[in-house]
């Protein structure tokens, strides 16, 4: 564990397993709430010392650069410990999960330096004249808690910002994935940030991430993971009332219109739902088909994912890497065998694959409802549903009709028609032609039950702040304030 600028160990540990192989290949301290509980002190302490906080935005934003220079070096090592860790595909994990991270944490350096830290108000002349400055400060000790599809993606989109707001920070990674982060966090210290102000505690969710989410002294939980447990999260925050934002599940509906590009609408729907087995909160794995299309649209379907190339993580050439437990890739065979005994029909895949490590087929159900559980809950593996419709506003109401609402895809030639029905459906984001397009320049998120808050944009330092007012009289004296209203001239020469 990395704890005020000191490995920590402790007496359990966690096995580190390859999704890929099964083989185990690194053990890692498991922490617990006490842990929780020094680590959290380290932050408050360097909080309260301001040896972070009272830096400029200029500095901070220096140090943040001067460590993705530092990490950038090293990212061959940082995607190894990734891919390795849950089964990533190298290619994947260069571009996605070490790329992306590195960028966007440069994103949140650039934030510092732009953000508006204090708005002068109007001058107000009513009930006396007076201006106001509103101020925008660090909340404290921040609390992330990060998934295992995305370690250091997830987690750099909260202690990016947190940081770049002169936030002190705890991370709780996800059992399975604790490997890029903590390398992460030794970069970091290595490169100016001061020890104390990133701390990493792997651990179980139960027991640390509980404790973090409930601590008194965390003044923000930031949480990516599954709508169940941000629930949880939400309620154990609530003791304290702190700062919550929750990035949860998803149901994306990928929507081919009637006079889409079919070559391009079947590859997008794939990409949109196999990326990564399936393994994003924001996949498309319900695709919505026009009725006298459906057959013709399956048919390309099968067609094109019969060339996904399923293989060696490490391979340049491979598609489609495993998915990242025994457990998941038995609770995906059970979504797909109840979804037969529902009515559905298996037309590709459909079965897990016998070799070393958890392997799941692409797979392609057809004859579903979306009134089935398959359609209605978050399977994360690589399923893909086709829905007939029969005609946008029957599309938009099958879209619609989910709990979750992270993010949707639209495939038509026409973009006005496009953008009508994107203003239609109830999602973070929607994407025209195409899927997966995370871009840290705008806020990401999701309605219902697919979160709250939203993370990355212009906006993504909001969420680490307080906001402050202050106030200053102008009016020059007392006989220019409203003190008469409570106090009259007689009472004060009284009181004299």
């Amino acid at each position: 564990m990395r704890i005020g600028g000191q490995e920590v160990d402790s007496d359990r540990l966690m096995t580190i397993v390859d999704p890929s192989t099964g083989a185990p290949i690194a053990t890692v301290a498991r922490g617990d709430a006490g842990h929780i509980d020094a680590a959290v002190a380290a932050a408050r302490d360097t909080f309260e010392s301001g040896v972070w906080r009272t830096k400029t935005p200029q500095e901070r934003a220096a140090i943040m650069r001067r460590i993705v220079a530092a990490a950038t070096d090293v990212a061959d090592e940082l995607v190894e410990l990734e891919l390795s860790a849950n089964g990533a595909t190298v290619r994947q994990a260069t571009g996605f999960h070490i790329g992306y991270a590195l960028a966007h944490f440069s994103y949140f350096a650039d934030l510092a330096e732009t953000y508006a830290w204090q708005r002068p108000a109007p001058i107000a002349s009513f009930p006396a004249l007076s201006q106001s400055v509103v101020h925008r400060e660090p909340i404290g000790v921040v609390g992330a808690i990060a998934p295992w599809n995305f370690p250091l993606l997830l987690t750099l989109w909260k202690v990016g910002p947190a940081l770049a707001a002169g936030n002190s920070v705890v991370v709780k990674p996800d059992e399975h994935t604790p490997l890029s982060i903590l390398a992460f966090a030794r970069i970091a210290e290595q490169n100016g940030l001061p020890p104390g102000v990133l701390n990493v505690v792997p651990g179980d969710g139960r027991d640390a991430g509980a404790r973090l989410a409930s601590h008194p002294d965390v003044g923000k939980i930031a949480f990516t993971g599954s709508t169940a447990v941000g629930r949880e999260i939400m309620s154990l925050a609530s003791g304290t009332v702190k700062h919550v934002t929750l990035e949860l599940g998803g149901k994306g509906p990928s929507i081919v219109l009637d006079d889409a590009d079919l070559d391009m609408a079947v590859d997008g729907v794939l990409y949109g739902c196999f990326v990564y087995s399936g393994q994003v909160c924001e996949s498309g794995t319900r695709a919505l088909v026009p009725e006298h299309l459906h057959d013709e649209f399956v048919r390309r379907l099968v067609d094109r994912a019969q060339t996904i190339v399923i293989g060696p993580t490490r391979d340049w050439d491979t598609d489609m890497g495993p998915v990242i437990d025994a457990k998941q890739q038995q609770r995906i065979l059970d979504y797909v065998r109840g979804a037969v005994a529902e009515g559905a029909t298996v037309a590709l895949g459909g079965e897990a694959l016998d070799r070393d490590g958890f392997w799941f087929q692409p797979t392609i159900l057809t004859g579903v409802r979306n009134v089935m559980r398959i359609a209605q809950e978050e399977v994360f593996g690589p399923v893909l549903v086709v829905i007939p419709y029969t005609d946008s506003d029957h599309a938009v109401r099958i879209a619609n009709d989910s709990e979750y609402g992270l993010a949707a895809s639209i495939w038509s030639s026409d973009n006005a028609r496009a953008l009508d029905i994107a203003g239609r459906i109830q999602a973070g984001s929607v994407w025209i032609n195409d899927a997966h397009q995370i871009n840290c320049h705008v806020p990401f998120g999701g309605y219902k039950q697919s979160g709250l808050g939203r993370e990355l944009g212009p906006d993504a330092l909001d969420a680490y702040t307080e906001i402050k007012t202050v106030h200053l009289d102008l009016s020059g004296g007392r006989d220019a304030k409203p003190y008469d209203l409570l106090l009259s001239h007689a009472d004060q020469g009284a009181s004299r």
